[in-house]
């Protein structure tokens, strides 16, 4: 049974250019995501898999668009396979139907096993890098959510007990980052 080619196209940031992921690729259905692959809990990646039916294909550019990591690189191939999707990675030249050989798994597991080791590395350079700019006082971290005239205001009023949740939507932050403003003497 020949059934429909499904692409998955995933980009971490909204800045980034999704189109280049499956260019010249004919697919019928494409699912875009613009979420971290640090895990699987996606929105289109869940679309995706509820979509897929048996005969179908699922296309992607890469390993590491589907997954960050092997465990879950192992587990969503599993799974597409098991429901008789079968599955193509662009980049690596790599085609999964479930019926795999022990070369096929073992392929699986090297590419997989690279691509974690280079997010790892990358990690590691950011956070080196990171470390350096501190040093040099070149990085001070994020920018402030709020000014300190608005830090002011939302202790004022949270001390005349206004709703924190009110509070923190109003202002735009987490509560959890109405607490950090709370917490500090900024």
């Amino acid at each position: 049974m020949q059934g429909q080619r499904i692409g998955y196209i995933r980009v971490s940031s909204f800045d980034q250019n999704p189109e280049r992921q499956l260019e010249n690729v004919l697919v019928d259905k494409i699912f875009t995501e613009k979420a971290s692959g640090k895990d699987t809990k996606r929105p289109q990646l869940d679309q995706l898999l509820s979509f897929a039916r048996e005969g179908d294909t699922v296309v992607v550019h890469s390993m590491d668009r589907l997954a960050r990591n092997l465990d879950d690189l192992r587990h969503l191939v599993q799974k597409l396979t098991k429901d008789g999707v079968r599955i193509e990675f662009i980049k690596e030249s790599l085609t999964f139907t479930g019926e795999d050989s022990p070369m096929a798994n073992l392929m699986l597991s090297i590419m997989g096993a690279f691509a974690e080791f280079e997010r790892a590395l990358l990690r590691e350079r950011q956070r080196e890098g990171i470390a350096l700019a501190k040093q040099r006082g070149a990085y001070r971290g994020r920018k402030k959510a709020l000014s300190p005239e608005q830090v002011a205001e939302l202790r004022r009023r949270v001390a005349t007990g206004e709703q924190k949740a009110k509070l923190a939507r109003e202002f735009g932050i987490s509560r959890e980052t109405l607490y950090q403003y709370l917490k500090t003497d900024d």
